[in-house]
């Protein structure tokens, strides 16, 4: 499995791009100086992916605005992706990178390919911007992630970036205490951080 604090492997693939209505080559490398969410999903026309990549979607400018690119990634085609984007009432929003990986290559590259079904499994990856990976989810494919929960962890990932002596505890959002993780409160962290806080 690709390791958290461990810079994530380039690739490049065909991707559509909705608003545009056209298709072009991508690579991760592109993307360096922003935070980046990677987020694998089985397959377009099926039931789990639509509610996952419309939540993504409705979440897309508050994502925008925190300085954060998604890609959404399958073992489909651009093509698919098109009519999937053209007939789909969930996913008409969607307005960034629809990722295409027909051989699976990108999908092997970040361990999430099943190769019994050919199509990947749910893996969200949260990559800082010098290309950093920071957080992976990975689900089984008949349950759907969290978008709030990323944002959540993309808001405490970005924190601690600009405050790298402190940490982020439990639960932390946005004027939440974080803490300096010292000796002196090793073994007494609750001098310094109650639950709930």
């Amino acid at each position: 499995m690709l390791m958290v604090g461990k810079e994530v492997p380039d690739f490049e693939t065909e991707a559509f791009f909705p608003e545009e209505g056209t298709s072009d080559k991508i690579k991760l490398s592109d993307y360096r100086g922003k935070w980046v969410v990677l987020c694998f999903y089985p397959a377009d026309f099926t039931f789990v992916c639509p509610t996952e990549i419309n939540a993504m979607a409705r979440a897309y400018d508050e994502l925008k605005k925190m300085g954060v690119e998604v890609i959404s990634m399958s073992t489909d085609t651009v093509f698919s992706h098109k009519v999937w984007h053209e007939t789909s009432e969930l996913i008409k929003p969607v307005k960034f990178a629809m990722g295409a990986d027909p051989t699976g290559k990108v999908s092997k590259l970040y361990e999430v390919y099943d190769e019994e079904s050919g199509t990947a499994v749910r893996g969200r990856f949260i990559i800082d911007p010098d290309g950093i990976l920071r957080g992976v989810e990975v689900l089984y494919p008949n349950v759907g992630r969290n978008v709030k929960e990323l944002i959540r962890q993309i808001k405490a990932f970005q924190y601690v970036r600009e405050h790298p002596d402190q940490v982020a505890p439990a639960g932390w959002e946005p004027g939440k205490k974080t803490f300096k993780p010292e000796m002196k409160i090793a073994g007494k962290v609750y001098t310094v951080w109650k639950p709930g806080e």
